[in-house]
Formats: C-alpha cells, sequence, structure tokens
C-alpha cells in the first residue's frame, strides 16, 4: 500500500450529498478482483454521456460537459471535495479502489459512509472530515480560484489553504500509523513474519502430526 505523508496538489469539487458506491463504480464494472483498472469508469454514469460497459475503448466514449471532473481546470487532481455521507450504499471494495486508480489520495467531505470510511484506509486513501461550515468555505474558494490546490499533512493532522489557512482534522493513532508507513492489514502482520514462522516451527515440534 502506498504511504500518505503530505499532499499539495489540486483539489476537483463534487458537489453532491448521499453519493453512493454505485455512483463511484457502477455495478456492471465489479467482474474484477486485482484492485486496478477501475479508474476509467469511475463515476462512469455521471462522466460520460453512453451507457458504460465492460471491454468498452472509453477514449471514444462521449464526456458529459457538465460533470466537474470532466472540467479542464480539475484534471489530474488528486484531492476530491464532496458533500455529507459520501460513500453510502453498499459495502464495495470497488469504490476506493476507483478512485484510488483514478488519481485521488485524499477526500474531504463532512461525513462518510461507515464501511466505506474504513475501506478507504485499507487501501492507502485518506478519509478527511471536515465540519460543513469549512467545507461550504473550500467549495466557494475552489470555484473562484483556477488551479486552487490544498496541502494535507497527516503527521499534523492539517489541511491548508493556499492563504495559510490550518484545518484540524481527527484520526486515529492506528490509522495514522498504517497511512504514514504504507501497511495494509498484510503489511501489519508481515511485521511479524519472525514471531510467525517461530511459532509454526514450534508447533511442528510439539505436535508433529498435525503436519504430516
Amino acid at each position: 500500500m502506498k504511504s500518505f505523508t503530505t499532499l499539495t496538489a489540486t483539489v476537483a469539487p463534487l458537489d453532491r450529498s448521499n453519493v453512493d458506491t454505485d455512483a463511484i463504480i457502477p455495478k456492471q464494472f465489479l467482474k474484477s478482483i486485482k484492485r486496478t483498472g477501475f479508474g476509467v469508469n469511475c463515476f462512469d454514469e455521471w462522466r460520460y454521456l453512453d451507457k458504460g460497459e465492460v471491454g468498452m475503448d472509453n477514449s471514444k466514449r462521449p464526456l458529459n460537459p457538465d460533470f466537474s471532473l470532466n472540467q479542464s481546470r480539475y484534471q489530474n487532481a488528486q484531492i476530491l471535495l464532496t458533500r455529507k455521507n459520501f460513500g453510502c450504499g453498499s459495502s464495495r471494495e470497488h469504490a476506493p479502489w476507483a478512485l484510488d486508480d483514478y488519481g485521488f489520495r485524499a477526500i474531504i467531505a463532512p461525513s462518510f459512509a461507515d464501511i466505506f470510511f474504513n475501506n478507504c484506509y485499507k487501501n492507502g486513501l485518506l478519509p478527511i472530515i471536515l465540519p460543513e461550515d469549512t467545507v461550504e468555505q473550500l467549495f466557494q474558494e475552489v470555484e473562484k480560484n483556477e488551479g486552487y490546490q490544498l496541502t494535507i499533512d497527516l503527521a499534523n493532522q492539517s489541511v491548508t489553504t493556499p492563504q495559510g489557512e490550518t484545518f484540524h482534522f481527527e484520526i486515529t493513532e492506528h490509522r495514522k500509523h498504517c497511512l504514514l508507513n504504507g501497511l495494509d492489514e498484510i503489511g501489519l502482520t508481515l511485521q511479524h513474519a519472525e514471531e510467525i514462522k517461530a511459532f509454526e516451527n514450534n508447533r511442528k515440534q510439539q505436535f508433529p502430526w498435525l503436519f504430516a
């Protein structure tokens, strides 16, 4: 898993509440468990004017010019700014996979659906909860300033605007440690590889018939 320390990046606005996981990555694209290749279909039904299906050449599909992520000023954005209850709906882990594969490293919202919120941490995405009035302020600043960027400092748990205004966000120490060091659940387990190996060797000596 990619580590997350600091990030200064362009912000893309998605001015919608209650965005569910089927909107983030529609169900017809859930046929792979590779974690990659979902970015081109992220927000597919809003991003394109036609109906997307697996195997289509997305470079030839008509884009929706009214969808914010299709606007040139938000290309290569790595921070998604959105509204409350982001990631609601089903528990599919493909949603953070799609957002990560699209290029997002952090999502800022007033609230997130619980399962999606937890799945983000497992995939190297940083979900940041800020008050609604702060999120509204950021929406206004993004709209007024093309190329608007924020700086996120995970160690200090801060989001800083170009004007130097800083907002603090909460995160548990465990999740913070995992993101800073790029550790998912498998990575955490492998930190104890030697102890696991020693336990297994000892178990083989004590109960050899179990390994016959």
